[in-house]
């Protein structure tokens, strides 16, 4: 892979980076007309890189079938109009096969989830994503992080032997330890990504981020791109106001250890009339007594 096709898979990194949801039928399948339907309304909304099998998108919620479901009808819808970063995970060997099957699709990069394992050593994480880089060399890969002890020489470590690793999530809920990762990492030699999207954008661009995640960008893509705009231009107080307009939305996703995370985005999406509302458990559907709250914000933000 050329250094060249790697810096326009950074580049697409160093954006919004939405999450799409996977929308599902009356009888539980994935809908796969109205999944393509929201990634045309992202893309002719002016988003331009989309991660299929996110955790916006249920990835855990997903089988094997359906995940590899998700990625081919991204990809198809995307097309030219958007770099596509496939979510891949569980264990090493479903990792690297979810990699390749992107890879014969024609995805650009994999964002590799976080291990899901109760013991998960440094080294072993190194371990993990160098497994996933290497059977795909072709590929941009970002590890996406949310553990807390990680340290950035390790990360750097792994680049060290794979140089396709070329961004980050980074998604430990701490501006300042992520200040300090970067650099430990190196802040230059990375695509710095704020992987807690909107209400930590601000705090994690001024911190050497120049990308962020979003799930609200299934409901408002307007809105994110208003506040990456802002960012971009160094105009804090313009993206403060942007995040003033979302608080309440968010403040909802993450309450009670972010439960409704996905709950709200569906649920706003069907007060629009683009989805059905429903989730898979663990996630579940928001209460009668909470849906008014959602479907005001959703109906404010006049999309």
């Amino acid at each position: 892979m050329s250094s060249v096709a790697f810096e326009t898979q950074r580049a697409a990194l160093a954006d919004v980076v939405a999450i799409p949801v996977t929308p599902f039928a009356e009888d539980g399948s994935v809908a796969e007309d109205t999944h393509r339907a929201l990634l045309r309304r992202l893309l002719d909304g002016g988003i331009t890189t989309l991660t299929p099998n996110g955790n916006t998108g249920e990835f855990y919620a997903l089988t094997p079938e359906e995940r590899r479901l998700v990625t081919e009808l991204t990809i198809d819808e995307a097309g030219e109009r958007a770099v596509v970063l496939v979510g891949v995970g569980h264990d090493i060997p479903t990792a690297v096969a979810s990699a390749r099957h992107a890879r014969e699709l024609g995805a650009q990069m994999v964002m590799v989830h976080q291990p899901v394992h109760p013991y998960v050593s440094q080294a072993g994480w190194v371990d993990y994503h160098r497994a996933v880089a290497e059977a795909v060399p072709e590929l941009g890969v970002v590890p996406y992080i949310r553990n807390a002890q990680l340290t950035g020489a390790r990360l750097a470590e792994l680049a060290d032997t794979c140089s396709n690793v070329i961004g980050v999530k980074y998604a430990v809920p701490d501006a300042a330890r992520f200040a300090a990762f970067a650099r430990d990492a190196g802040l230059e030699r990375f695509v710095w990504v704020a992987g807690l999207a909107e209400p930590y954008a601000p705090s994690y661009f001024s911190a050497g981020a120049t990308g962020f995640t979003s799930g609200l960008v299934n409901v408002a893509p307007a809105v994110s791109l208003n506040m990456i705009e802002a960012l971009r231009s160094g105009d804090y107080r313009a993206a403060m106001k942007v995040w003033e307009q979302i608080r309440r939305f968010e403040e909802l996703r993450a309450a009670n250890g972010s439960a409704d995370n996905v709950t709200v985005v569906k649920e706003a999406l069907a007060s629009l009339g683009l989805c059905r509302r429903e989730v898979r458990p663990p996630s579940r559907p928001l209460p009668e007594s909470g849906r008014a709250e959602v479907a005001a914000i959703a109906a404010g933000w006049s999309i």
